[in-house]
């Protein structure tokens, strides 16, 4: 794929990362807070907006509108499915869904999934696109969150459930996991890192598409979110920050 203009879509963490991961690849980016003001000469566009459906849907509807001539449309699908976000489109056969959690330069690959209508062509185009910023991408069915938010959501969810019921401290349960899983980073100062909005996105959207209560949050997790205790980047979660 051509080396191009890219457009970021969205205020996470993630967008500035993604931006920052392209300019190092050679791609000229440009982060937006919403879909308004982006160049018509954009020859890729990634949304990654994650929870918010009122605002994923309006930012949909206007880059469908706005840029009918792109291959394919990336969109994170941590809260929806692909098939979902694609309904709210009138070329549902060019969007692409993405999901990850920040940080991702640190990761090597990347989940894509396609919708039900979405074509190979689209697809494939997302997955070199990808390969141009060094991730090898992967095919995963289509549903909220993939494959590793998917799971490691659910880690963070017990973790939370077993905070909150004094099972034992945020610390302790993190070196329990982290020594003895050897995981990189304790469930509880992962879900700081990643954010815990993003977290409890993927339960929610989980919860909403099955209709399973596997996947019901914490309520520890929710009334953190609620009091915009999200983790590093709001400088306080399950730790706090200065």
């Amino acid at each position: 794929m051509a080396k191009n203009e890219l457009a970021v879509v969205g205020t996470s963490p993630l967008a500035k990362e993604l931006a920052e991961l392209a300019h190092e690849k050679g791609f000229a980016v440009n982060v937006h807070d919403s879909a308004r003001g982006i160049s018509s000469t954009v020859s890729a566009i990634i949304d990654v907006e994650a929870g918010n459906e009122e605002a994923k849907k309006t930012t949909l509807r206007k880059l469908d509108a706005d840029f009918s001539r792109l291959p394919f449309v990336l969109s994170s699908c941590l809260g929806f499915s692909t098939s979902r976000i694609a309904s709210w489109t009138s070329r549902p056969e060019r969007v692409v869904g993405f999901a990850t959690f920040f940080p991702l330069k640190e990761k090597k690959v990347i989940e894509l999934s396609s919708g039900l209508k979405t074509e190979e062509k689209a697809l494939s185009e997302a997955e070199a696109f990808y390969r141009a910023l060094g991730k090898e991408p992967i095919r995963v069915k289509d549903t909220p969150g993939l494959v590793f938010p998917r799971i490691l959501s659910m880690i963070i969810n017990e973790a939370a459930r077993s905070l909150d019921e004094d099972v034992a401290q945020a610390e302790e349960i993190d070196v329990g996991m982290r020594l003895g899983t050897n995981y990189p980073r304790g469930p509880l100062r992962w879900a700081d890192q990643v954010g815990l909005d993003e977290v409890l996105t993927v339960l929610e959207g989980l919860q909403r598409e099955t209709g399973e209560d596997r996947y019901r949050p914490a309520p520890l997790l929710k009334k953190m979110v609620l009091a915009g205790w999200l983790g590093e980047k709001s400088g306080k979660g399950f730790y706090s920050y200065k």
